[in-house]
């Protein structure tokens, strides 16, 4: 039962004894067996990368009444495969005049934004635990998040084409507005956790944080939508007016990692979505049972996560840029402040109270400030139709 109760560290243990009986060095072998780990983490991440390309296929052909891949393989499995090969062997083309060494640079640090990413999930409270779980793990995750926006601008800067400039600097605009209210609320789970370490958010969540702070969990969501460049906030890769954007001229694997970058990255923000609001791993304490189980829920969770994310990508039309900066500067953002200063007020007034009633407190607090929110919307927009349109001409009433 050792090895199914920690199978990480049990298969490292393994690996030690194997090493250093070959005479390998103490520091050595724990290097090799570090590398050979990340290694592993790796190659899962790239399978599951080809297996949601095959789910997002299915989910859009639903969602728009078609069949989908159907052709190879069974329902279509064997799909991801073929479009693998066809882009491994598509002639790989630099344009002339290219800094060739960004250009080539851009799609690696595209796809390594994300797998950097994983580096501090707790993926079970025995795997990937307090051993690497950073006190600023969640600064780490904007830290590394950033990678994937500098390398659009390197992208859409050395092809030397301008319709892939314009398409970086207008969706480096959007992700680089979006973070602002994204960091603002990633900072409301480390107030209620006194940590921004990743594991200890998640062992703190005896109540999931999406009850105490909701309005967080749907502002955090628009703007892990908004960050990763997915309709309705996809300026980057507007086919109809910036030819797809950055990645124009970009060919074969290159395009590829690009487009396995963007999955992989959906699917890793349902999980951090899921990891700061929804309790990651834990579910009635279903997840001291077996690790493998935990690990289980989180995929789970994080594929709700990334449901909603296709969701919201093929319902939703896409917004015009000026709409959508002006929505993140002038209610997104300053609605992500008011609700981190309102939660750190609350929770310094509340500390000493019974749990129900900081919860219920929190819970409506995110309620009222919603309500407010949307009503002084709803104020703005009225005076600006009226400033394009007039008044409304009074209603004139007869008597009999």
């Amino acid at each position: 039962m050792g090895f199914w109760n920690d199978p990480l560290k049990a298969a490292a243990d393994w690996l030690m004894d194997i090493f250093t009986g070959w005479g390998m060095p103490e520091l050595a072998t724990q290097i090799l067996v570090a590398f050979l780990g990340v290694l592993l983490l790796i190659v899962i991440l790239m399978v599951l990368d080809i297996v949601l390309v095959w789910v997002e296929r299915k989910v859009v052909s639903r969602f728009q009444s078609r069949i989908g891949p159907n052709r190879v393989g069974p329902f279509g499995l064997i799909q991801p495969f073929a479009d693998i090969i066809k882009l491994l062997i598509k002639e790989d083309i630099t344009p002339s005049g290219a800094d060739k060494v960004v250009y080539n640079l851009a799609p690696i640090l595209s796809m390594m934004s994300v797998l950097i990413l994983w580096a501090v999930v707790p993926l079970a409270p025995q795997i990937l635990g307090a051993d690497t779980d950073l006190n600023i793990g969640a600064l780490y995750i904007v830290a590394a998040g950033a990678i994937s926006t500098l390398s659009i601008i390197m992208a859409g800067w050395s092809s030397n084409n301008k319709y892939s400039l314009i398409g970086a600097f207008r969706e480096v605009a959007v992700m680089l507005s979006f973070e602002i209210p994204m960091l603002a609320v990633l900072l409301i789970p480390t107030i209620f956790a006194k940590s921004m370490g990743i594991v200890k958010i998640v062992d703190a969540q005896d109540t999931w944080f999406v009850f105490l702070a909701p309005l967080a969990a749907l502002i955090f969501f628009i703007a892990a939508i908004a960050e990763l460049g997915r309709a309705p906030f996809d300026m980057g890769e507007a086919e109809s007016e910036l030819v797809a954007g950055y990645n124009i001229e970009y060919s074969g694997m290159k395009f590829g990692m690009f487009y396995a970058g963007e999955l992989l990255h959906a699917f890793t923000f349902g999980g951090f979505w899921a990891i700061l609001f929804f309790g990651g791993y834990r579910f009635f304490g279903l997840e001291q049972v077996n690790p493998i189980l935990a690990v289980a829920i989180l995929l789970f969770k994080a594929f709700i996560g990334y449901w909603l994310i296709m969701w919201v990508r093929y319902t939703v039309l896409r917004i015009r840029i000026d709409h959508m900066l002006s929505f993140n500067w002038k209610f997104l953002t300053p609605m992500a402040f008011v609700l981190l200063m309102v939660t750190a007020l609350l929770n310094a007034l509340l500390a000493e109270t019974p749990p129900w009633v900081y919860v219920s407190s929190m819970f409506l607090s995110n309620i009222a400030l919603a309500w407010g929110a949307l009503e002084l919307a709803r104020s703005y927009s009225r005076r600006e139709r009226e400033k394009v349109e007039g008044p409304k001409p009074a209603v004139e009433t007869t008597h009999h």
